[in-house]
Parts: C-alpha cells; structure tokens; sequence
C-alpha cells in the first residue's frame, strides 16, 4: 500500500473511466465475448462447477475476514479480555470489508445507480436499454450493475495482503490481483456484469484499502497501536458488560 501503488490504480482509473465514457460500446463488446447469440444466453452461468467456483470465491473472501470479525464480537461481549488478534489488524480488516463490499458497493451505487445488468439489456435479448458506467439513469430498480459487489469482495482481499509479512507482501499482492480478476471474468462471464463495474469495483476497493491503511499504520497523526485500539472498544464496550454482569449478579473489574 505505498505511493507507487497509489499512482498506479490512480492510471488506471483515468484510463478505464475516459476511455469507456468516451466508448461506452466496449463494454458491450467485451460482454458479448461470452455470450452465445444463436442460443441467446451466457451459456456458463447454467454451468453448475462455474456456479460453485463463484460461491467458493466468496467464501474464500469472507473466510480471510472472518478471524478479524471474531476478534472484534469476542471483544466487544468480554471486553475485560484483550483482543485475540492484533487490534489494528482487526479494524483494518473489518471496516474495509464493511466499506467496500458492503456500504459503498450495496448500500451507495447498487441501490442509487440504476445500470442494467448486461444479461437484461437489450443487446442480449433483454428488454431493458444499455447505459455507460457514468449514467446513473438507467431503468434498473434494485441490486443493478454498477458496481460489483462480488468483485469489490473478492478485491478486498488486497487488505489482509498489506498485513502479510514484507517478504511475501509482492507474492500476496499478485496473488489477490489474480484472485480479483478471476472473480470478476466470472461474473462478466455470467452476464451479472460490464467489465467497467468489476474495474471500478477493483479501484474503488484498492483506495479504500489505501486510505485505511496509511490513516491507521502510516500517518503519524492518525496512526494507532494495538493498545489503542483495545482500550477503545473496551471502553465502547464496558457499559452493556457492566450492566449485563450486574443483571447476573455479578461484579465487573473496574481495573478493565
């Protein structure tokens, strides 16, 4: 997560958004590579092994933040413990989770971008009119296109690689670009979306990420220790403890 990073994704992100806003048409000619015309479907998102591949992503994704979201239940139900992971590890991973699979992705631009879905557009015998990842106006009522909430998952998984050991921090890095891409040729492959909606669900993550990590490891204003962050959600947590352990009869540690 360093500067040349930053550069990087930020390139792309020029190039991706000019580039298709100026020819939206791209994006349906790379949906159209994996439609078959004389059957008039996306033939491999009746494939079952696909089907599996695709839910076995996300698990994989989940199964990386899993351990920082225990951390975090455990703590806030027995705040009088220490975390059981490393506090800034914890937050780091949850709330990028949160931010880009989750408030950005499913609760910002699926709900508010009314982009068609490839497979419903008319191009591909659907009935509904194809829009550019810039337009918001499309005729799409709920959990639409842009953009992908399956991509931006499985490019979260950039997060616990910054968290890797430097040494294998380049090979975890390629490891979850390759693990974003194949993801998201899935679901293009599926019809389930345009190219620019995996793309920018790619960018978007990776700023997420960015950001998150240079405000909680970098930046020397902003920068917090594990036992910063152990103390706060102890004393986050502390009050409903009290009260739940006076509720038992119970008498709880005020040195916690």
């Amino acid at each position: 997560m360093n500067r040349t990073g930053l550069v990087i994704a930020l390139g792309l992100a020029l190039v991706i958004g000019l580039l298709f806003g100026v020819y939206p048409e791209l994006d349906l000619k790379l949906a159209a590579l994996f439609y078959d015309a004389a059957h008039k479907v996306f033939p491999l998102k009746l494939n079952a092994v696909a089907a599996v591949a695709r839910d076995a992503a996300m698990w994989i994704a989940w199964g990386f933040a899993l351990p920082a979201i225990a951390a975090v239940v455990v703590k806030l139900i027995r705040p009088d413990r220490p975390m059981l992971i490393s506090g800034r590890a914890a937050i780091f991973l949850v709330a990028t989770m949160i931010l880009s699979a989750g408030v950005l992705t499913n609760l910002t631009f699926k709900t508010y971008w009314g982009r068609p879905r490839p497979v419903v557009v008319i191009e591909f015998s659907g009935d509904q009119q194809f829009v550019p990842w810039w337009d918001p106006r499309g005729t799409c009522a709920r959990n639409c296109s842009f953009f992908s909430g399956e991509g931006a998952t499985a490019f979260w998984t950039y997060a616990p690689a910054a968290l890797a050991p430097p040494v294998w921090r380049p090979l975890a890095y390629t490891a979850a670009t390759v693990f974003g891409v194949a993801t998201s040729a899935l679901r293009m492959a599926f019809g389930g979306h345009f190219f620019t909606d995996v793309a920018i669900a790619g960018l978007v993550t990776f700023f997420v990420i960015w950001l998150a990590y240079a405000l909680i490891y970098r930046w020397a204003a902003t920068r917090l220790t594990d036992e910063q962050v152990d103390a706060a959600l102890t004393r986050l947590a502390w009050p409903s403890y009290r009260l739940i352990q006076r509720w038992r009869g119970r008498k709880a540690d005020s040195a916690a």
